[in-house]
């Protein structure tokens, strides 16, 4: 008969702890847990249904000489080892928290020491020995000989396809890198998690063949109480990188583990510390052993990539994170904080080309606040975003800003194609740079690419809604009306109070022939945005003039052209609400206007099925066409 080996183990739910060895399974299988977490585990099944105090945790755990911030050093301990039991805080089937004091485990709890076998993957098996010989005869054991062999070759092809297929499912081609933790417990030092988080997604998104959640999607699960695999299935990914960052003075220390999506297995964890000016280099370490993990082949030109090129001052290297802090909160004010971070460092380090790069992003976004251009700062963003070339030509990021800057500036559109795919050879992983290629390709005539390429920037960004919402728009472009609806509606479902998805709907609607459905919908953009944004009035005024009600049209178009003379909108919102009311020698006039200025809004001109559409059968809208650079 098969033999078990008698091993210590504690029972509670669908897990047993085996705490000889510190060992953890769920239903027999393995699961990953180290470190604080396990050690916390143990503690509280040797005092089950007893308090364990946080004083107890850091006297047994974090001795007195360990480079720690205890408090939020334990808050994660705990938080991962919930994970690991799919446990909440909130309610609790294990460990329940009692505040400011400590824990208790309060589930029950069997098998402890009373000699109870091991789970099955751990048990050890002993061959079975015949106790007599066979009694089946040698001429009948020849006949069977043939079935005996198609069986032994059918359960030989079994193990080979099933081996294949476990080893198919547990290769990892898609990670999400979840926002590092700020465990350093001052608010201030947040700038230096976010960053960290961000230059992790840029270093592996560089690894070929593998799929990075982009930056828009993964810290939308900043502080969440999801588990690692709800986190992993929202987002379609195979693993999570997930971690925690603690500075003090200037030493700082990295936490990163690497967890497998749909079993919650901790693959890998490990530890650094160090000083500050030493994190370009700690980075490097943590992206290398993370790809070692993944099983990923890094190519010479992918290892250079993931290398710091050069040695950065520390100063400027914290200054830049800074700036990019502030940049990714998108608003003018934090703009402009991000600018004079991105000047300090250059300051401190004129030959740091992220910095020049990171300049250019955030004079581009600039120039186009608020539907009004500033040349003055698109300048700038060129200048910025060719300096960085001229460092690193490695980088794919200011090849972006200068195709944008080409495409929406000076309607120089090969010269924004040839950008845009250069930026895709340096860093196919980039999800903004297919999003904004994508539009580049509907402006264009080439709606059905710009689906592709919305489609790869919605798989790398899964729950952004700009980019959710903007596959939408492609398929709307594209003639593909129904897709786009759907589209929209899922887009609604990630938040129903989005005001661009409420725009794209209303189009919709327009499109269909159903222009009291699109009133409704663009009222909702305006409600959701606010009065005084300029793009969601306009596409009401363009309803109420198409559903007939052109008392309500010509009253927001009375105060569109007093913005325009006070300098607050561009003249391209004018011509086309004159165009939506069919007065065209008006539009024309204003388009004219709007092609001296340079505005924008003319980028969209060749776009079907939209604002330009009223437009469009008249001869002038070809010559237009043609004076920009977009008519056969």
């Amino acid at each position: 008969m098969a033999s078990q080996v008698k091993l210590n183990v504690v029972r509670f739910g669908v897990y047993e702890f085996a705490p000889d060895t510190r060992e953890l399974w769920r239903q027999g299988i393995r699961v990953r847990l180290e470190g604080q977490p396990v050690a916390i585990l143990k503690m509280l099944l040797d005092r089950r249904g007893e308090l364990v105090t946080r004083e107890e945790l850091q006297k047994e755990l974090w001795p007195q000489d360990t480079f720690v911030d205890f408090e939020h050093s334990l808050n994660a301990a705990v938080k991962r080892l919930r994970a690991a039991l799919h446990d909440s805080a909130d309610q609790p089937r294990y460990i329940e928290t009692l505040a400011r004091r400590g824990y208790r485990f309060i589930a029950p709890v069997a098998g402890r020491g009373d000699g109870t076998s091991a789970p099955a993957s751990v048990a050890v098996r002993t061959p079975l020995v015949p106790t007599k010989p066979l009694s089946v005869g040698y001429r009948k054991l020849w006949l069977l000989a043939p079935l005996l062999c198609a069986i032994a070759v059918v359960a030989w092809a079994w193990r080979e396809w099933r081996h294949r297929q476990v080893t198919a499912a547990r290769v990892i081609r898609s990670v999400a890198v979840l926002p590092l933790e700020n465990l350093s417990g001052d608010p201030s030092q947040e700038y230096l998690a976010d960053g960290l988080t961000e230059e992790l997604i840029g270093r592996l998104s560089n690894i070929h063949g593998l799929r990075v959640i982009s930056r828009t999607s993964s810290m939308q699960f900043k502080h969440t109480n999801l588990s690692v695999p709800a986190i992993a299935g929202t987002l379609g990914v195979d693993a999570v990188v997930e971690g925690s960052v603690i500075r003090e003075a200037s030493r700082v220390r990295v936490h990163a583990q690497l967890i497998r999506g749909a079993s919650d297995e901790h693959i890998w964890a490990e530890q650094y510390q160090g000083e500050y000016p030493s994190i370009l280099g700690l980075q490097e370490d943590v992206t290398r052993k993370i790809a070692e993990r993944l099983q990923a082949s890094l190519a010479p030109q992918e290892r250079r990539r993931l290398a710091p090129s050069r040695t950065v001052d520390p100063e400027a290297h914290e200054d830049y994170l800074k700036g990019l802090y502030y940049f990714n909160q998108r608003t003018s004010e934090a703009l402009n904080k991000s600018i004079a971070y991105f000047r300090q460092a250059i300051a401190r380090d004129p030959n740091y080309a992220l910095c020049y790069s990171g300049l250019a992003d955030a004079y581009a976004l600039l120039g186009f606040r608020d539907g009004v251009l500033s040349n003055e700062d698109l300048a700038r963003a060129k200048a910025a975003a060719t300096k960085a070339i001229e460092l690193d030509p490695s980088l794919a990021e200011p090849h972006s800003s200068l195709a944008f800057i080409a495409e929406t500036q000076e309607w120089n559109w090969a010269a924004a194609e040839r950008e845009y795919k250069r930026a895709l050879e340096l860093n196919p992983g980039d999800a903004g740079v297919h999003h904004w290629y994508a539009g580049y390709l509907v402006y264009v005539g080439r709606p059905e690419q710009g689906v592709t390429e919305e489609s790869q920037a919605r798989d790398l960004d899964p729950v952004s809604l700009p980019v959710n919402n903007a596959l939408a728009g492609r398929l709307l472009a594209a003639g593909r009306d129904d897709e786009a609806l759907a589209q929209v509606e899922k887009t609604l479902e990630l938040d129903s109070h989005f005001a661009a998805a409420h725009q794209t709907l209303g189009w919709i609607y327009l499109n269909k022939r159903k222009p009291k459905e699109a009133v409704n919908e663009f009222k909702e953009a305006v409600q959701a945005s606010g009065p005084d944004d300029t793009e969601f009035i306009l596409d009401l005024a363009f309803a109420y003039a198409i559903a007939g009600n052109r008392g309500e049209a010509h009253r927001i178009l009375a105060k569109l052209i007093q913005e325009h003379e006070r300098g607050t909108t561009s003249s391209a919102p004018i011509a086309i609400l004159y165009g939506a009311l069919g007065e065209l020698d008006e539009a024309f006039a204003w388009l004219d206007k709007a092609y001296e200025e340079r505005d924008p809004e003319l980028t969209y001109l060749n776009v079907r099925r939209r604002r330009f559409e009223p437009l469009r059968r008249d001869p002038r809208f070809k010559k237009l066409l043609l004076r920009m650079g977009l008519g056969n």
